[in-house]
């Protein structure tokens, strides 16, 4: 449906705007598909899927004086951080039976609302919030010029280095999840610096993606900004607060680790009193 809006639907003359419309109607059927097998984590493979996929018909959409290097940085920063992603989600996939705890708890806290929370809450908010932080990488690969090339290099480090996190804390969590023992709490590696590194890493990732847009467009750096700020709200508000209370009373074991490590920023841990 959305290749179909592209290339056969009304354009609205904003390239921005008719990606959006089509990011929207992919994200409709990927919910079809979730109720019809009532099982809402059909989402998680679309959202690491669909930024690569704005990248590459946004780069193809661009005129001929967009800076190929600052595209070509930026396209291996994005493409990395997915194909960690989903390879992360397939390793853990158990399969279509399973579905992430969150999702039923939004849906049974809905009521009678159950329906527009699976919709909005579970699927249009998150497909708003990763479109908003690609705007920097609209900006970096349609934006005529070379900008500040300086800014393109040190986003491509911290994003090759917030990928990097992010795969070490997944292939460390992984490992304590194979050999744990009933009331194991994870506090090795990186998440003896951080009880939330793979949170850490995803920021920083998203960072890195508004650093390409500022690297094209200094001036409008007050905005390309927002959209790792909304992710960053949503870690802090809302992800780490339900996964720390869950943890909390699964394993009470837990509250050590909440008392020495560091909430998101990793720093060395306190000493155990």
């Amino acid at each position: 449906m959305a290749a179909a809006w592209l290339g056969w639907g009304p354009d609205t003359g904003l390239l921005w705007l008719d990606t959006f419309i089509a990011d929207v109607l992919a994200t409709v059927v990927i919910f079809a598909f979730s109720r019809i097998y009532r099982n809402s984590s059909f989402y998680d493979a679309y959202w690491s899927v669909i930024p690569p996929l704005l990248l590459v018909y946004w780069w193809s959409q661009a005129g001929p004086d967009v800076d190929d290097l600052r595209c070509w940085l930026v396209a291996i920063v994005v493409v990395l951080w997915a194909i960690r992603l989903t390879a992360n989600w397939v390793y853990a996939f158990p399969g279509l039976h399973h579905e992430d705890w969150r999702y039923p708890m939004f849906k049974e806290r809905a009521g009678r609302w159950e329906f527009g929370a699976d919709l909005v809450a579970i699927h249009l908010i998150p497909t708003c919030q990763v479109f908003l932080a690609m705007i920097p990488v609209y900006v970096a690969v349609t934006r005529p010029g070379a900008g500040l090339a300086w800014l393109t290099w040190l986003a491509f480090v911290i994003g090759l280095v917030a990928v990097a996190l992010e795969l070490v804390a997944d292939v460390q969590m992984h490992r304590f999840v194979r050999d744990k023992r009933p009331g194991d709490v994870m506090d090795r590696g990186l998440w003896s610096w951080s009880r939330h590194p793979n949170y850490f890493g995803e920021f920083s990732f998203w960072f890195a993606i508004a650093l390409f847009g500022i690297s094209a467009a200094p001036a409008d750096a007050w905005w390309l900004l927002i959209g790792a700020a909304a992710i960053l709200a949503m870690f802090l508000g809302a992800s780490i607060p339900m996964m720390e209370t869950r943890s909390l009373e699964r394993r009470p074991a837990y509250q050590d680790v909440v008392d020495r490590v560091s909430r998101f920023v990793p720093r060395p841990p306190k000493r155990a009193s």
